[in-house]
């Protein structure tokens, strides 16, 4: 009886061995997971700055395209 019990201690303990290198190998790459979670809001935050730049920018784009038409159309430029 005990040459029997001894395989399946042995399979077990391999067992063991591997679901705590699993283990490990899981926590490993829920780090690296939460890593890549806070690169991606740091990138959403940048470009959610940038848009607002963008935005910011704007009327001022619109102020000169409305004054280059009015200079166009008195030097009669315009098409």
């Amino acid at each position: 009886m005990e040459n029997v019990g001894n395989p399946i201690l042995e399979h077990l303990r391999v067992i063991t061995t591997d679901v705590a290198a699993i283990r490990d190998d899981v926590r490993k790459l829920k780090s690296r997971v939460a890593h890549l979670e806070v690169g991606q809001a740091d990138m959403m935050q940048r470009l959610g700055h940038h848009a607002s730049i963008t935005a910011r920018q704007q009327p001022s784009y619109d102020r000169i395209v409305e004054r280059v038409e009015k200079i166009e159309k008195r030097l009669e430029l315009a098409n």
